[in-house]
């Protein structure tokens, strides 16, 4: 684990895939017998946008509307684009299974993951999503159509030229770099990037191990495809991203030595997993510096919420 991997042919065999592999009205079908009737997050944009759900160019808001709506509809409108091929970009994305599609889970089975991984389905036309990562290992399964996915290490965070951090197309920052027509011009860093890609493209039945935090760009290339994924993490009582937002608040606009200075206490007290922080305590006064437990939790989000209270 740790890094990309490939898995040709992992979810050849399931019904999702068969049913894609004879027609797209096979698949509608398929999906329909599954469908619990809840509508689904759906993106729509204009024709001219050619899949590319983004940023308006002033960055003025988004260019595609977001709403609901039933399975049924978000297929017929795909079935609809088949024969016409001027249509708009359509995507329903991140559908949980337990919720719009009840039963796919037992009639499509994970192989390498425990059942209690709940899939996801990603539902549209010939779309591109733009580089992001996930907080969370990633298995994407391809079920219909084609996808291409190039992936970047986390650690090329700053040549990928991140956009806004808080108001997002869809929960995670993404890269304001299009990898397909790249502006070094403007973007000049995203050659270094570039060299550290790794590029695949899948076919029905396909899919590929995303680890968290890889930055990864996908576009699929059919006008009716299907994307099954799953996410998985070790529990946790908090949000990573939560605390480098309030790091950004808290030491990024100290001065220089100052910043140092606080990169000794973060290194010692949160990326050194070996660090002997606390053996020279006794264990009842050991307080947040304490082993992992749910009294700890308690205590650091008394501690955070106090000081919260008093700067709000």
């Amino acid at each position: 684990m740790g890094e990309p991997a490939v898995l040709r042919g992992l979810v050849a065999d399931w019904p999702a895939t068969l049913a894609g592999s004879r027609t797209e009205r096979d698949l509608v079908a398929y999906l329909a017998s599954h469908d619990s009737g809840t509508p689904l997050s759906t993106y729509v944009g204009a024709p001219a946008i050619a899949g590319k759900f983004f940023y308006r160019d002033d960055m003025n808001g988004f260019n595609f509307d977001r709403g609901t709506a039933p399975f049924r509809a978000v297929a017929d409108m795909l079935l609809g684009d088949l024969t016409s091929g001027t249509g708009p970009s359509i995507y329903s994305g991140a559908a949980s299974a337990v919720e719009h599609f009840p039963t796919f889970a037992a009639d499509n089975p994970m192989p390498l993951l425990p059942p209690t991984t709940s899939p996801r389905l990603w539902i549209g036309n010939a779309v591109t999503v733009s580089t992001h990562y996930d907080t969370a290992d990633n298995i994407a399964c391809v079920a219909a159509g084609h996808r291409s996915f190039t992936l970047f290490p986390p650690e090329q965070v700053a040549n990928l030229y991140v956009g806004p951090l808080e108001n997002t197309i869809s929960g995670q920052p993404v890269s304001m770099v299009d990898p397909l027509a790249p502006d070094l011009d403007r973007f000049p860093r995203y050659a270094l990037a570039v060299g550290t890609a790794r590029s695949a493209v899948l076919a029905p039945g396909d899919a590929i191990y995303v680890p968290t935090m890889w930055w990864h760009h996908v576009r699929s290339t059919e006008r009716f495809n299907l994307l099954v994924n799953y996410w998985w993490s070790p529990p946790n009582d908090a949000s990573a991203f939560e605390a480098l937002i309030y790091a950004m608040l808290a030491v990024r606009n100290r001065p220089a030595a100052e910043r140092r200075n606080w990169r000794a206490f973060f290194d010692h007290y949160v990326f050194d997993a070996d660090a002997a922080d606390a053996e020279h305590l006794p264990a009842h006064a050991r307080g947040i510096l304490g082993p992992s437990s749910p009294e700890r939790t308690a205590l650091m989000r008394e501690f955070l919420q106090r000081g919260l209270g008093r700067r709000a």
